[in-house]
């Protein structure tokens, strides 16, 4: 939740010269994992010590990386274990971690042969970034469009504020991508409440769904970011679409008055070969925007092929100065 981004205007961001950090990606896949994905980024004043705090997950866990520059990260440990997607917030002096809980990394495993998938959004909250409460769910399947024959997925939570009402957008059900070999969320909802950690309730209809006409999301939905400018709010959204027998991800700009109506504006980061280096060749996936001394920095992970064992996803910076 980067409270600086308010003081910006739509033309700010949509005018914005960004260009891709020429020594990407920034964070490659580490601890025995193929991935290192979904950044969430403190900015030193959201975080207090004057350190950047990126929190991202691999197979095994969320974990939490410092950097005294927001761009050379130091592995600082595992926050949560059974964890995926993780949406950082300082409120009030306070930490809360959002995140995807899954099964136990056997019942994950098993998933991809047939077995059932289940995730839940949980929570877990800390004064200090070292020290966090007992994880606890705070979306649940309330809606049939959750699951599946699948199973259930409810990911990708996403936190804003709106007055004294608390947002959470998030994605949920499953679209089995062919040539990836694993699903991707199908649609994008979200849930409010008066309290941050507590009592949400979930809208009743999607606010995103699949369009087999639209170019950027003709598969699934993926997942969105939404920030408040100060004159309309933005989504970020990363679509899963079919390209030349292929599938792909890209992150697009959209446009909304309230947060809930999206127009497509442009596609705001595309899959590119970079030099020599495939490692964002066919998706762009999930992302975080951070304002921060007059520099905008977007924070995505990508994904080299959608072959399952040769794929490795690794987090980058796309940025912009003011």
């Amino acid at each position: 939740m980067d409270s600086n981004l308010h003081k910006l205007t739509f033309d700010d961001i949509n005018s914005a010269d960004f260009k891709l950090y020429e020594k990407n990606p920034i964070i490659k896949n580490f601890g025995g994992s193929f991935n290192a994905a979904d950044p969430s980024v403190l900015t030193p004043k959201e975080s207090g010590d004057g350190l950047w705090h990126l929190f991202c997950h691999t197979f095994f866990g969320v974990y939490r990386l410092d950097s005294d520059d927001g761009i050379n990260f130091r592995f600082v440990g595992k926050v949560v274990p059974r964890a995926m997607r993780p949406n950082i917030n300082c409120i009030g002096g306070r930490y809360y971690l959002f995140y995807e809980r899954t099964k136990p990394l056997l019942g994950n495993a098993l998933s991809l042969v047939g077995g059932k998938w289940k995730s839940e959004i949980y929570v877990t909250e800390s004064d200090d970034l070292d020290n966090w409460t007992k994880p606890r769910p705070i979306i649940c399947k309330t809606r049939d469009f959750e699951a599946d024959r699948r199973g259930q997925a409810i990911s990708n939570p996403f936190l804003i504020k709106i007055g004294d009402t608390y947002r959470m957008y998030y994605s949920c059900g499953q679209t089995f991508i062919k040539d990836c070999g694993f699903c991707e969320p199908t649609y994008i909802n979200y849930a409010e409440s008066n309290n941050i950690a507590d009592g949400y309730v979930s809208r009743t209809e999607p606010i995103i769904r699949p369009d087999k006409n639209d170019e950027h999301l003709n598969l699934c939905s993926g997942c969105i970011k939404v920030y408040r400018l100060a004159d309309c709010y933005i989504g970020l959204q990363n679509g899963i679409f079919e390209k030349d027998g292929k599938s792909h991800s890209a992150i697009m700009l959209l446009r909304s008055d309230g947060g809930i109506k999206f127009g497509f504006v442009k596609e705001f980061l595309t899959p590119r070969v970079c030099g020599d280096n495939d490692w964002m060749a066919q998706y762009v996936y999930a992302c975080c925007l951070t304002y921060y001394e007059n520099r905008l920095r977007l924070y995505f992970n990508a994904r080299n092929t959608s072959d399952l064992l040769k794929g490795r996803e690794c987090i980058g910076l796309y940025e912009a100065q003011m």
